[in-house]
C-alpha cells in the first residue's frame, strides 16, 4: 500500500469520549471522527455499533485493521486488555494488545499497572500518549495533567514508576461541595495570573500545609485581604503547586520533563513547571495519542502496509 492511502484506523476511546483517525502507513491522519460515545455510553448501547458508525463516517474499508487505546480496554469496557506491569518498555505495548471477538481485526492496547502494595497505581490511555512523545532511549519525566494527573518516570524507554494525583477532581469537589464554594466564582476561566502564581508559591514553600492553606482562602476573603474573583486561580495554584512539589521531591529537577497538555489546563501546568525551574517541553495531548497509536499499529501490522 502506497503512502497516502488508508492503512489502519486509530481510536482513543475514553470514559466519555470517542476520537478516531483514518491513518496512512506512516501514521499520517487522513480523516477524523469524534463523539461522546465513551465507555459509559457503550455500557448500555454496546461497543460494536458505535465503532461501526464511526468507521462509516471515516469511510474506512472493512478490511482495515483497527487499534484502540483507552477505557474500551477496561474491565467494564468492551473486553479487558490486562495491564502490563512496571517496569515495562513503551515500545512493547503492542505485545499486550488484545483482539476483540468481532468482525475484522480490532485490537485494544493494554494499560500499565504499578503492582506495588506500598504505591499501587494504574493508567489506561496515558501509556499510549507516553509512547507517542518519547523515543526508545528517552530518560526523564512525563507530566500528563487532567482530572487525575500523572507523573511518569522513564529510563531509556522503560516506564519505571508513576504517580497519579487527583488534582483536577479535588478542584471540582472543593469548589462545588465545600465551604470554599463561597470563595470561588462559578465557571471562572483561569489563566496563569498573579493569584495563581501566589498559590503555587505558597504550596511549594510548605506543601504539607495544604489543608490549612485551603481554609486560608476563605479566611483571607472574609477579612478583606483577597478577592473572590481570584479564588479559583489561588485554589488551582495551591493544588497544582502541591502536586508539583511532591513530584519534585520524588524525582528532583535534573530530568527533562515532557508536558502532555492542551487548552487552559495545559497552559496552567506549563506556567507552573516553568515557575518550578523544570526543563520542560510541551507536546499536544491529541497528537501524543495519535503518534502512540501509530507506533503500535506499525509494530503490529507494518508488514502488511507495503
Amino acid at each position: 500500500m502506497k503512502s497516502g492511502n488508508p492503512a489502519f484506523v486509530a481510536i482513543d476511546w475514553g470514559t466519555s469520549s470517542f476520537r478516531g483517525w483514518l491513518m496512512t502507513a506512516d501514521g499520517t491522519p487522513l480523516a477524523e471522527t469524534r463523539g461522546h460515545e465513551g465507555m459509559l455510553h457503550c455500557a448500555t448501547t454496546g461497543f460494536a455499533p458505535v465503532l461501526a458508525d464511526h468507521l462509516a463516517r471515516l469511510g474506512a474499508a472493512r478490511e482495515l485493521p483497527v487499534l484502540i487505546c483507552g477505557m474500551a480496554g477496561a474491565r467494564q469496557g468492551w473486553i479487558e486488555a490486562p495491564y502490563l506491569h512496571t517496569p515495562t518498555r513503551l515500545d512493547a505495548l503492542h505485545e499486550g494488545a488484545q483482539r476483540v471477538p468481532t468482525e475484522g481485526d480490532v485490537r485494544i492496547l493494554p494499560g500499565i499497572a504499578q503492582a506495588d502494595a506500598t504505591t499501587p497505581d494504574v493508567m489506561r490511555g496515558e501509556e499510549t500518549q507516553l509512547l507517542g512523545v518519547t523515543q526508545a532511549d528517552f530518560t526523564g519525566l512525563v507530566c500528563i495533567p487532567g482530572t487525575h494527573s500523572k507523573w511518569v518516570g522513564i529510563e531509556a524507554g522503560v516506564v519505571t514508576s508513576f504517580s497519579t494525583y487527583m488534582t483536577g477532581e479535588l478542584f471540582s469537589v472543593i469548589a462545588q461541595h465545600s465551604i470554599l464554594k463561597h470563595a470561588v466564582l462559578p465557571d471562572e476561566g483561569m489563566t496563569a495570573s498573579d493569584a495563581f502564581r501566589d498559590g503555587l508559591q505558597r504550596a511549594r514553600r510548605v506543601p504539607t500545609r495544604l489543608t490549612s492553606a485551603l481554609f486560608g482562602l476563605r479566611a483571607a476573603q472574609l477579612l478583606g485581604f483577597q478577592q473572590q474573583a481570584d479564588g479559583a486561580a489561588r485554589l488551582s495554584g495551591l493544588l497544582i503547586g502541591t502536586e508539583i512539589a511532591d513530584a519534585v521531591a520524588q524525582h528532583g529537577t535534573q530530568h527533562p520533563v515532557r508536558l502532555i497538555g492542551a487548552g487552559a489546563l495545559g497552559e496552567l501546568y506549563a506556567a507552573a513547571l516553568q515557575d518550578a525551574d523544570l526543563n520542560m517541553t510541551i507536546v499536544d495531548a491529541e497528537q501524543a495519542s495519535q503518534r502512540g497509536l501509530a507506533k503500535s499499529a506499525i509494530h503490529l501490522w507494518g508488514g502488511q502496509f507495503s
